[in-house]
């Protein structure tokens, strides 16, 4: 269904009234901006300085799941690199609307890491299932819980290949009680929840959150802005990869783009997405998917609350704007999908999606005025006058359910932007998701290309 009647997320998330819009924007766009983090960083400095305290670093680590083990192998590494005091915790899975796909997301999580692991130097057993068996977890929780910070960091990568190789191999001596490793991941849970995050795999410093390996970077660099490398080298242990399809033809390959309208994330890698498609020749298929909440995906406010930072820091890293912005959530969004398929037509669906991702989330045009709209669309090269007959039409709602049953059913993805790389031949399809995957789609682009 394009729209469930029955969405877990409140009525007002959905389609907000235009106050809201309105107050939503002012607070959240203020948050985000460069000088907002940057004074929280100076504060945060001042109030530890003047307290005497250390460089304190918390890492929540989630024993099932992937993206911890692959967290589990530079950890150790990390915490020699830099003058910090890192203490690590347990924690268990959150659930709930922070993780309302739970087994979905175990799969994904596996596939994914295990895809990703060789491009940051590290690995993930190909014989490993969707999550260690339960005594191996709770074999693990008991080897750690008894440790100190120090011994923790030194001992989690071997103790993660342990459990994740489907051996009881370093997990049989100095073991505390189940009592006592179900009471460390209490603790850690209740750490997590407090500082305001529901995931494994997290790094806490200074009012900020950085997730596992993808993330580390960010991290790396404040740390190193402040001067807490102890080597005073520049690079990172665990770098991004390049988008690079430079002297690629692709030509016999189709990529199929699963943006969102109302996606932060798909906002500030829309632009690079169509560059990297064009430049390597590959035939496009966009398919905009309607946004999760309005799909009916449960999101919490802690959720959102880390998608913003976590995007302005990732717009930051690809040079690109976010914020200020005024949700385009409910209403708007029906309108702009309303007018894709007349601008395809036209050869102008991507042109009219890229000015409304602009408008909407770098330079806060209220869309759910007809002015506004109309500002998009004449800047998109397309006829207002014409556009007004076919706006708030429901032609487009069976080829976007077309497109979310594609992800959803058929990739077993939820979250945008997704993509699906096809060809040559019987080469099976690559599917990923997250706006921090096209690097894996270029590289892959480069490799099938040579067939």
């Amino acid at each position: 269904m394009l729209e469930p009647k029955d969405n877990p997320n409140p009525k007002v998330m959905v389609d907000p009234p235009r106050p809201l819009r309105w107050l939503m924007s002012k607070l959240t766009s203020r948050r985000i901006t460069s000088k907002h983090l940057a004074d929280n960083r100076a504060k945060f400095e001042t109030q530890r300085k003047a307290a005497g305290a250390a460089h304190r670093v918390e890492y929540f680590h989630q024993l099932d799941d992937p993206y911890s083990h692959l967290t589990a192998q530079v950890l150790a590494r990390f915490a020699a690199r830099y003058d910090i005091e890192l203490v690590p915790h347990l924690v268990r899975v959150s659930g709930g609307k922070h993780q309302p796909e739970l087994e979905k997301l175990a799969t994904w999580a596996r596939a994914d890491a295990c895809m990703v692991a060789p491009h940051f130097d590290l690995s993930f057993p190909d014989g490993a299932g969707t999550v260690p068996d339960a005594t191996f977890q709770s074999s693990a929780a008991r080897a750690l819980c008894s440790k100190s910070d120090a011994e923790f960091v030194a001992a989690i990568a071997d103790v993660s290949a342990a459990q994740w190789n489907g051996g009881a191999s370093g997990l049989t001596s100095d073991l505390a009680t189940e009592a006592e490793a179900s009471t460390a991941l209490d603790e850690g849970s209740a750490r997590l929840q407090e500082l305001g995050h529901y995931s494994g795999a997290m790094f806490y410093y200074g009012g900020e959150w950085y997730w596992g390996v993808d993330r580390l970077f960010h991290l790396e660099q404040r740390l190193m802005d402040l001067g807490l490398r102890r080597d005073k080298g520049a690079d990172y242990l665990v770098p991004r990869p390049e988008i690079d399809v430079s002297g690629v033809d692709a030509s016999n390959l189709m990529l199929h783009f699963y943006p969102s309208f109302n996606s932060p994330y798909t906002s500030i890698i829309y632009d690079k997405t169509i560059e990297t498609a064009k430049a390597c020749n590959i035939h496009l298929a966009h398919k905009p998917v309607l946004p999760m909440i309005m799909r009916g995906v449960a999101a919490s406010q802690s959720k959102v609350r880390y998608i913003m930072l976590d995007t302005k820091r990732e717009a930051d890293f690809f040079g690109v704007p976010f914020g200020p912005f005024v949700t385009p959530i409910g209403t708007p969004t029906r309108k702009a999908y309303s007018l894709l398929p007349w601008a395809r037509s036209q050869g102008k669906d991507v042109d009219l999606l890229r000015t409304l991702l602009r408008h909407a989330w770098s330079e806060a045009r209220p869309l759910y005025k007809t002015a506004a709209m109309r500002k998009a669309v004449e800047e998109a090269g397309l006829n207002w006058t014409e556009a007004s007959t076919i706006i708030g039409d429901e032609a487009w709602k069976h080829e976007t359910e077309r497109n979310q049953d594609e992800m959803v059913e058929g990739m077993g993805l939820w979250g945008v932007p997704s993509y699906r790389l096809s060809g040559p031949g019987d080469e099976p399809d690559l599917a990923v998701w997250g706006q921090d995957r096209l690097w894996l789609i270029a590289a892959e682009i480069k490799r099938r290309a040579v067939r």
